[in-house]
């Protein structure tokens, strides 16, 4: 493979540090084809002007979070905008001290399209939006040296916005879009500025906001999601097929000490769930990752809200072996061996590629490798694709480094055996019988 030093850099050290990297997905992605899939047919329904909501339920480490950017770059590339955010404790749904307020300029600080896919897109958003309107506008045959040009292009502009009056919150998001239409046909650089902040939520008082763009309300804690779906009808006027939330790290709320402050955020779930289910939200799609627990503990995740844990629940015929890729609740299979294998082969042609040497793992050593790992005591259930591809990283690291060693020799294994018990099926046979590529 071909792939840039930087791009290839930036994928090594953050598989090597545990995180998924932001670009360069597609050279190592394997796998997930289903889940994949099935969040593709979504996004068609979103497309159309419906909503989804979806959970991707996985162990740390199991690709949750690389499902969720690989989704991000799918989505992007279809036309649509792209948000995301991990949950922590200074960023949750609901809060009591703007919790949930630091997640949506999260969002907003994170927001992509295609041609600005590393975040900070909303600028760049509003300025196409506004020129789009001026294309417009020329299109139908007016010269933009006509004096009547400016006071045209405003009408169209009011007649797009004016549409997002009828949603809640709708008539000043309006206002502050108009607002900054002024500035940016007058240059004025420090007012577009204070309507670009407003967008973000970083205004802290209203009386601030009413004196720099005169309207009466800024985005709290409570209201933010109605801007969310504001900021997504926006998107479709200016020519995006729609807006794809994306928010990991779930569990954080189910750490939230306090009991009512919990339920608090499991209702905004609630409502964000009902919203996209029942169509009243349109164009926009919202992905949440998190773990088992996170979801399934009743005393603290997201079942011990009833009213969730009712929609949620998995009904009578789905198993773990069968799963049910259209329910809400995506809940990932592990990677199986011969996947494992076919990422390792990506990552050994990678990491050769950025220090420059001839890849010399072959793939009698990457096979030695997988049943290695998996040989671990307890890894059938616990070993998961971060671990063992840091792993992975760590022995092409030291045989870069140790040309004169084969892999065997630098995993401290001459020869491949499981631990007494490990790795055997009831019939006594080691259970890689059928492991062929």
């Amino acid at each position: 493979m071909q792939i840039p030093k930087r791009i290839a850099n930036g994928l090594i050290n953050a598989l090597k540090g545990g995180v998924v990297p932001r670009v360069g997905l597609g050279y190592i992605a394997v796998g997930r084809t289903n889940e994949i899939n099935a969040l593709l047919h979504d996004v068609v329904i979103a497309e159309d002007g419906g909503a989804f909501f979806r959970f991707i339920v996985g162990k740390y480490g199991s690709g949750k979070s690389f499902l969720l950017q690989t989704m991000r770059q799918h989505v992007m590339d279809r036309g649509f905008a792209a948000a995301d955010a991990d949950l922590s404790p200074e960023r949750r749904l609901m809060g009591t001290k703007g919790q949930g307020l630091a997640t949506y300029r999260e969002l907003m600080m994170s927001l992509s399209v295609k041609a600005k896919p590393d975040g900070g897109a909303l600028s760049l958003i509003l300025e196409k939006w506004i020129n789009g309107v001026r294309s417009e506008v020329i299109d139908d045959g007016m010269s933009s040296d006509n004096a009547f040009f400016d006071s045209e292009v405003e009408r169209r502009i009011f007649s797009k916005i004016n549409s997002l009056n009828d949603m809640v919150h709708g008539f000043d998001f309006a206002a502050v879009i108009a607002a900054y239409y002024r500035a940016f046909r007058d240059g004025d650089d420090e007012k577009s500025a204070k309507a670009v902040r407003w967008l973000r939520g970083e205004y802290s008082t209203k009386t601030e906001a009413k004196a720099d763009l005169g309207v009466n309300v800024i985005i709290t804690d409570d209201n933010w999601y109605d801007y969310i779906k504001l900021m997504c009808a926006f998107l479709v006027s200016a020519g995006y097929k729609g807006l794809v939330v994306m928010i990991d790290e779930l569990v954080n709320v189910m750490k939230i000490p306090n009991s009512t402050t919990r339920q608090y955020n499991y209702e905004k779930i609630l409502m964000m769930y009902n919203d996209c289910m029942q169509g009243k939200a349109s164009h926009l799609g919202i992905i949440i990752g998190g773990t088992p627990q996170c979801i399934e503990d009743t005393r603290r995740g997201v079942f011990s809200y009833d009213a969730l844990r009712s929609r949620l629940e998995r009904g009578r015929f789905a198993t773990d072996e069968v799963h049910d890729m259209l329910a809400p609740i995506i809940r990932l299979n592990p990677l199986t061996y011969e996947e494992l294998t076919v990422l390792t082969e990506k990552l050994a042609e990678i990491h050769a590629g950025l220090y420059g040497y001839e890849p010399r793992i072959t793939l009698e050593d990457r096979i030695f490798f997988v049943k290695a790992e998996f040989e671990r005591v307890g890894a059938s259930t616990n070993v998961t694709p971060r671990e063992m591809i840091r792993d992975f990283i760590e022995l092409l690291n030291i045989a870069y480094q140790n040309p004169d060693k084969t892999l065997p020799q630098l995993m401290g294994e001459e020869e491949f055996k499981f631990a007494e018990g490990e790795g055997e099926n009831s019939d006594g046979t080691d259970g890689f019988e059928d492991f062929e590529l």
